[in-house]
């Protein structure tokens, strides 16, 4: 009995290690499983220009896409060992949950609901958002104060239009409502003069205005009506994955405030900045820990870039449709971009 009750304590240690074991996601692993397959999954909206869309030869492009190929680069120091998938918006959650996606950059704002509910979080903000409105430059408008008088186009029965409603009744202004089921009556109805303005999400806005025979001829107005908090996703269980995913975003972010560019990586590895030297991974070990080389997020910037090559390179006058950064600038230029520091 004594050597019985000795071994008690044992017995359940080793019980409760494996009742631990068993209620593990079966994500707890990403990274050994994106390593083992040799490729990153990644689910990605259906076409929005700007932020995923795919050309004829299969290559996929975007704002949203860059992010998925830094965590490739990051993990295998290589950006094009992935594979993107498009999903639609009623199945953006299901696949992570599945494991049929190891991150998620589709579509789809921060809120609590979708952070606590479908069994994925979100690892950080990559884009700042939020309903506004787009108008013909014709209308000399530079801000949404000064709408009066006009007609708008908006999804019918959603928050769009509750929003806009609150918005005119705030400021005491008139407008007609023109409501329309899908965004792509939205743009038609404007194109053909049956609304003066478009209110939705502004990343809608700018792919409708991509879309017009003149882009620059039509202007997205500086303020926001609601927040909206865009970024990738991962599932729960595996805070390993989810600080990759996490910090190799920050990476970014860090890099366009220390200067560090997808063209200089090298050059200033000589630096004797410890903020730059630290990211680049030549002074101190910030890989190890998270399962990769100390020089994750080099590789990742070197890949794609920091986050304001990212951003020139799918919103800027290239494009022929500039979108101002506005709130997505850094902290240290008036916006709302801000990562932590490496340290």
């Amino acid at each position: 009995m004594a050597a019985i009750v000795k071994r008690m304590p044992a017995v359940l240690a080793a019980l409760v290690c494996l009742l631990g074991l068993a209620v593990l996601p079966s994500s707890a692993q990403t990274l050994e499983t994106v390593r083992a397959r040799g490729f990153l999954i990644c689910g990605a909206t259906n076409a929005l220009p700007g932020f995923a869309q795919v050309d004829a030869n299969g290559r996929w492009s975007g704002f949203d896409v860059d992010l998925c190929r830094a965590i490739a680069a990051a993990v295998f120091g290589n950006p094009d060992r992935i594979e993107f998938r498009a999903l639609r918006g009623e199945t953006r959650f299901a696949p992570l949950q599945t494991d049929g996606v190891d991150v998620l950059t589709r579509n789809g704002p921060w809120t609590e609901r979708r952070d606590t509910l479908y069994d994925a979080n979100y690892v950080g903000t990559a884009f700042f958002d939020g309903q506004s409105f787009l108008v013909p430059q014709s209308l000399g408008l530079v801000s949404a104060f000064e709408l009066d008088n006009v007609r708008i186009c908006v999804i019918d029965g959603g928050d769009d239009l509750e929003r806009m409603q609150e918005f005119f009744f705030a400021n005491q202004a008139s407008y007609v409502e023109v409501p329309y089921e899908d965004v792509e009556d939205l743009s038609l109805a404007y194109r053909t003069g049956l609304c003066d303005a478009i209110s939705a999400s502004g990343r809608q806005l700018q792919a409708i205005r991509r879309a017009l025979p003149e882009p620059n001829a039509h202007r997205i107005l500086p303020e926001r009506i609601s927040k909206e908090l865009l970024g990738p996703m991962v599932s729960t269980g595996d805070p390993q994955w989810f600080n990759i995913v996490r910090w190799t975003l920050f990476a970014l972010v860090n890099a366009e405030e220390v200067g560090i560019t997808s063209l200089n990586t090298e050059s200033l590895a000589a630096s004797h900045t410890p903020a730059i030297r630290r990211i680049l991974g030549v002074e101190g070990d910030f890989g190890t820990s998270l399962g990769l080389k100390p020089t994750f997020m080099a590789d990742a910037i070197r890949a794609v870039g920091n986050y304001a090559e990212l951003y020139d390179r799918h919103f800027g006058p290239q494009t022929g449709a500039a979108l101002l950064r506005g709130q997505n600038s850094l902290w240290s230029n008036g916006g709302l971009l801000y990562a932590p520091p490496v340290r």
